[in-house]
């Protein structure tokens, strides 16, 4: 982690606060004990055909999820987003796990049409959290289910240690802030949205409070490798990805290429010093991997390019336009960010 994340603050030791908060954090992981969890998880499943929700992605860390949900006696029900950018691999992964572990799976396909107008007018906008759009409905369409089927547990892939490293508040955005997708729409998008699952501060409350919905971060309770996890995955037929979130065509083209030459973000500093922190990647080589492209592979980034541009309806010219222009906060349009931060100092008043 370097001075391109805005809040960094380094101590006398030369340690940063994003590395001192993960060590915290990883403190009150190792303290967690999954028995109770899947205890729980059984008991507010009795009667019903699934007891959790996975969200799966395709990824090493949601499929690992929906492995170890099986071989822990639950009974999911996998869930995925399909917002038009999926890789053949990440498709071919779906398929074949959901069939080697016979599990159910509800996938939402996003009106191309609505998904393309959204993501335009954030381009448009050149406001940096491109991906919020996903994550937003991702999490919208997990509760959703959720709600349907008289879930209590929604099982996450995300962990913290692979992605425990606090995103910068430069480089990213608040991702329940639906009124901020909206005025962005509003002002740039040109195609009424009915289709793309949306979730607000006031739904998360709502799903949270109201209905007792949890998220949990599943990997925490487990002892988790990533490599370990993909050698397992490979024997039920799993292929791996080059890099980290390969599954999108588009997120990997969002953060291997537009961020870095538009934003001067480069989210790898985020994965390797998580891995670095649990001791999976020593830092010297962590800091050779940064010198490196943060494509890893030219000739699927010209693919992917030529794809992503063409897919999206535009042309050479603008996009490299687009990559020149100057970036705008997203402070800049209407937000919920404030009313969020706001709810959260109640909350935390109340539970002192």
């Amino acid at each position: 982690m370097d001075s391109s994340a805005s809040n960094i603050i380094f101590n006398e030791e030369g340690n940063c606060n994003f590395c001192e908060d993960f060590i915290l954090n990883d403190i009150k992981i190792e303290k967690l004990d999954i028995n109770p969890l899947l205890k729980k998880i059984k008991e507010d499943g009795k009667g019903k055909k699934y007891d959790c929700i996975v969200g799966l992605s395709g990824g090493v860390d949601s499929s690992y999820t929906l492995l170890k949900t099986i071989e822990l006696g639950l009974r999911p029900l996998a869930v995925h987003l399909d917002n038009g950018w999926n890789s053949e691999i990440a498709s071919s992964n779906i398929s074949s796990l959901v069939d080697s572990l016979k599990v159910d799976l509800h996938t939402h396909v996003i009106n191309w049409k609505e998904n393309r107008d959204l993501q335009l007018s954030f381009i448009k906008a050149n406001v940096i959290d491109i991906d919020m759009l996903m994550d937003n409905a991702q999490a919208a369409l997990n509760f959703q289910m959720a709600k349907k089927h008289k879930i209590k547990h929604i099982l996450s892939g995300s962990n913290s240690k692979t992605e425990g490293i606090a995103a910068p508040k430069n480089w990213t955005h608040f991702k329940f802030d639906v009124k901020n997708i909206k005025a962005i729409h509003r002002k740039y998008g040109s195609h009424k949205i009915k289709t793309h699952p949306l979730i607000s501060t006031l739904d998360y409350l709502y799903f949270t409070q109201i209905k007792k919905i949890k998220w949990v971060f599943f990997l925490d309770y487990l002892d988790y490798d990533k490599i370990t996890a993909t050698s397992e995955l490979v024997k039920i037929g799993y292929k791996p990805y080059l890099h980290k979130h390969y599954e999108s065509v588009f997120t990997r083209f969002y953060q291997g290429y537009i961020l870095p030459n538009k934003f001067n973000v480069d989210k790898r500093k985020m994965h390797l010093s998580a891995l670095i922190l649990t001791g999976l990647v020593n830092r010297e080589d962590g800091l050779n991997e940064l010198k490196k492209s943060p494509y890893g592979d030219e000739n699927l980034l010209n693919q992917d390019k030529d794809f992503v541009i063409k897919k999206l309806g535009m042309n050479n010219e603008s996009f490299d336009e687009y990559i020149l222009q100057k970036p705008v906060p997203h402070d800049e349009f209407p937000s919920e960010k404030s009313f969020f931060n706001f709810l959260l100092k109640i909350k935390n008043r109340y539970e002192k």
